[in-house]
């Protein structure tokens, strides 16, 4: 009897279940190995990353829109949905057309292979565990399957055809199998995690640090820079509730001592700068709010930090920059790169090479040890985090990681502005209340901010005090509310008397524009 006959007694349910406990158990060994010899190689980094390189920037918009800084968590829940139901597959494959199921598990091993060794951040061994995993993968389903397949009669021969049942696969037994791969499975992967994050031990190398006393401290925040109203955004982003918005699916975990910065390219001497080095210079504080590219008008992907840094112009002018040089590619551990103009970092605005975040070293997920802040320019062509090179070069020899994609080279802040309260959802009664939100040109600044209310007269908003040019503003606009739905839109003012645009765009290539609105219902 041909070897596939006998699979078309085996329950399609159970043979998907061999293929997914199959790939559970490999996943899980992979993530194991890759604590012990790659960190940022395991399969599911490997895979991840390579589809947020690979991803065009409407996907990435896309995945923004719909999951905002959970991007990359919806992004592995994604990739374990479809690699389970891969698995599934191979297993049908494989007991309807073995080697089939195996075959597959092999070229998705391979592939992730190929992803980890051609990755930016590629270490010698980075291949292992996508390898190791396929592996297991595979040869879980051999045995896992042949639990399936029914045991030949003693004497019975291919030529045997009597009429009969044919005898059923040991259920119990192939379930306490595929229970035992996935329970394996599983612990292995969260072994592999622990393992992770004890080898490394940044969390608590960041605990123990203390940053160097600014030689240059940020003015206090001035007097009525706060307006305290529930709902509405604080000047200063708490750590915790900083944005993040990165292509880094693994965040790299960066040994201080092991640091170090290289300024390169079209310069006149080429500067390498240690850990040790960065806080012996006399560092500054400021305070300077930065944005994503892809907030949507309205949106929260912004915020405010002070930081302690040391300015790039300085670095820059021990380099020498040619007078050709009109761009500085800077390059993350990971392989991230941003093209900022020469002139955003060696103007007198405040560009920095940033250790300290609101009074602590930078937390890991926002570049630990070292990132840039680069007020006026959103964060994808500045505020490269994990930062290790400075590249001076030209926008017509090298390109950045989302220049490559379509996006602006340059990519300044646009004027915007936001209404923050109040909310649709907070069950708003009649009578007088306050209009109040945010608006921002970083290195620019605000001069106003006006409000429209059901299509009436444009009003004056009052400003709260500034920060600088260089951060947001708070505003607010009292309002006596009538009974109904009402359309509450803001536009804002910059200190050069630029009006904020009603025209709408998209976040690609190169920012938002548009009016904030937000409809409300009054109750009496």
């Amino acid at each position: 009897m041909p070897e596939s006959a006998p699979s078309r007694r085996i329950p399609r349910p159970l043979a998907a279940l061999a293929g997914v406990a199959s790939v559970v158990l490999g996943a899980g060994i992979g993530e194991a190995v890759a604590a012990l010899v790659a960190p940022a190689s395991s399969p599911f980094a490997a895979i991840g990353g390579g589809l947020i390189d690979a991803a065009p920037a409407w996907a990435k918009d896309a995945a923004i829109a719909l999951f905002g800084t959970g991007d990359k968590v919806a992004l592995l829940a994604g990739i374990a949905v479809v690699l389970l139901a891969v698995a599934a597959v191979a297993g049908l494959l494989e007991v309807a057309r073995p080697p089939w199921g195996r075959v597959i598990f092999a070229a998705v091993g391979v592939a992730g292979a190929i992803v980890a060794a051609t990755r930016p951040d590629a270490g010698l061994l980075a291949w292992i565990p996508s390898v190791i995993a396929a592996a297991v993968s595979a040869s879980a389903l051999w045995f896992l399957t042949g639990r399936l397949r029914p045991a030949e009669t003693p004497g019975a021969s291919d030529e045997d055809t009597s009429p009969g049942p044919s005898p059923a696969p040991d259920r119990r037994t192939f379930l306490a199998y595929s229970g035992g791969a996935v329970t394996i499975g599983i612990l292995a992967a969260f072994v592999g995690a622990i393992r992770t994050s004890g080898t490394v031990a940044v969390d608590a190398i960041r605990s123990a640090l203390r940053l160097p006393t600014p030689a240059v401290t940020a003015p206090p925040i001035p007097a009525g820079a706060e307006l305290d109203l529930p709902g509405l955004a604080r000047v200063i982003t708490p750590n915790d509730a900083f944005y993040r918005i990165d292509t880094a699916l693994v965040v790299p975990e960066i040994d201080p001592a092991d640091w170090s910065l290289r300024i390169h390219g079209m310069v006149a001497r080429e500067i390498t700068l240690t850990w040790d080095e960065l806080l012996a210079l006399p560092l500054r504080e400021s305070v300077t709010t930065l944005a994503c590219v892809s907030n949507p008008v309205g949106g929260d992907l912004i915020g405010n930090a002070r930081w302690l840094g040391y300015p790039i112009r300085e670095l820059l002018a021990r380099a020498e920059p040619s007078a050709d040089a009109d761009m500085v590619l800077s390059w993350s551990i990971d392989g991230f790169s941003a093209s900022t103009p020469i002139e955003a970092l060696t103007d007198e605005r405040e560009s920095i090479l940033a250790v300290g975040m609101n009074g602590e070293p930078l937390p890991v997920e926002h570049g630990f040890p070292v990132r840039m802040v680069v007020p006026g320019l959103y964060g994808y062509v500045s505020a490269t985090k994990w930062v290790t090179e400075l590249e001076v070069t030209r926008f017509d020899r090298k390109q950045a990681y989302w220049s490559t994609r379509g996006w602006s080279e340059r990519g300044p802040i646009k004027l915007q502005s936001r209404i923050d309260v109040p909310r649709r959802e907070q069950g708003l009664r009649a009578g007088d209340t306050v209009i109040a939100g945010m608006a921002w040109q970083q290195h620019v600044g605000i001069a106003g901010v006006q409000v429209q209310i059901d299509d009436g007269p444009w009003q004056d908003a009052a400003l709260a005090a500034a920060i600088s040019d260089d951060t947001w503003v708070q505003w607010s606009f009292p309002w006596t509310a009538d009974p109904g739905d009402h359309l509450i839109r803001c536009r804002a003012v910059s200190v050069t008397g630029d009006v904020q645009t009603a025209d709408r765009a998209a976040v690609a290539p190169d920012g938002a524009t548009g009016y904030h609105e937000r409809f409300v219902q009054v109750f009496t």
